[in-house]
């Protein structure tokens, strides 16, 4: 890990409880040495959308992938997106040009405990995986009266 992480987490420790485990990922992450290949990928192309106060979207452009061609898998608070089978670069009668990319791909994101898979649909190249945050009720804002 670099020097500037460690010192950021050893600065946060001390004035945060019950985040040892957010601290302990993210040094992983750091540490783990495909770190800089994960962040570096930038296909397929994708967006993050909060839609609600407690839901998101995830949105991958997946033109030319039909819905047999890809899995979605969530497991260990890690979401992957990837395509099946590495895709076969045979021609097709008439092509002339291949602008529309239909490579093998792995994209992997990092979901808080919170946060739970709702679902996911392909329609128009457009892959929605739609999530939402759980607040348990011990969580939600309260008055405390002080007696």
């Amino acid at each position: 890990m670099t020097n500037k992480a460690l010192s950021i987490f050893n600065r946060l420790r001390p004035v945060t409880i019950g985040f040892d485990n957010v601290f302990d990922h993210f040094e992983r992450m750091i540490d783990d040495h495909n770190f800089n290949t994960m962040v570096a990928t930038n296909f397929p192309p994708y967006n993050i959308v909060k839609t609600g106060d407690y839901t998101y979207d995830v949105e991958l452009a997946l033109a030319g992938f039909s819905k047999d061609d890809i899995d979605v898998e969530y497991k260990d608070n890690m979401l992957t997106v990837k395509s099946k089978e590495k895709a076969k670069d045979d021609d097709v009668d008439g092509m002339l040009h291949r602008g529309i990319s239909k490579r093998w791909f792995s994209k992997a994101f990092t979901i808080a405990d919170d946060v739970e898979v709702k679902g996911a649909e392909l329609k128009d190249g457009l892959l929605k995986i739609s999530m939402e945050r759980i607040i348990p009720e011990g969580k939600k804002a309260r008055t405390i009266e002080v007696k």
